[in-house]
């Protein structure tokens, strides 16, 4: 056997042997960075109008809420968010967790804080009935999710 062909043989073989551990390291290193990716928290579902006649009750109040979803494994500190409406509105959220796979609900009204319901503690209505964007903002100012509805919303952001 020649020394070319020696040559060939062992180039062929580290090239092959570099394609093999390319193609085991990549799936890796992309896991690697879905780690520190911050966890997924969505606005999951909205309730506008509260049902019945809007009476500006306390009860009233509380049946127009915002739900929050972390849909990541990991806890995530929900604290100095905010969720705000397109008049200005703004809830900012202190010392607040939200567990993995877990769901909370932010009440217009008044009301005790638990791990599922938190209150805003308002005595009137924050979102409109007919159109309104819900957007929620990470610590940073960062828009985490939109949820828009009623005309000329049709879409999530």
């Amino acid at each position: 056997m020649s020394a070319a062909v020696s040559v060939r043989r062992i180039a062929a073989t580290v090239l092959a042997a570099g394609a093999v551990v390319s193609a085991v390291a990549l799936p890796a290193s992309a896991h690697d960075n879905d780690r520190h990716r911050h966890p997924r928290v969505e606005i999951s579902a909205v309730q506008a109008d509260s049902p019945g006649w809007d009476t500006r009750t306390n009860r009233s109040l509380n049946a127009e809420w915002v739900e929050l979803t972390n849909n990541s494994r990991r806890e995530v500190s929900l604290d100095g968010w905010t969720l705000r409406d397109e008049d200005g509105h703004r809830y900012r959220f202190d010392g607040v967790r939200l567990a993995g796979r877990a769901t909370v609900r932010i009440h217009t009204g008044v009301g005790r804080d638990t791990r599922t319901d938190l209150y805003q503690d308002r005595r009137n209505y924050v979102w409109d009935n007919r159109s309104d964007t819900a957007t929620l903002r990470d610590d940073r100012g960062r828009t985490v999710d939109t949820e828009s509805w009623g005309r000329g919303h049709h879409h999530r952001r």
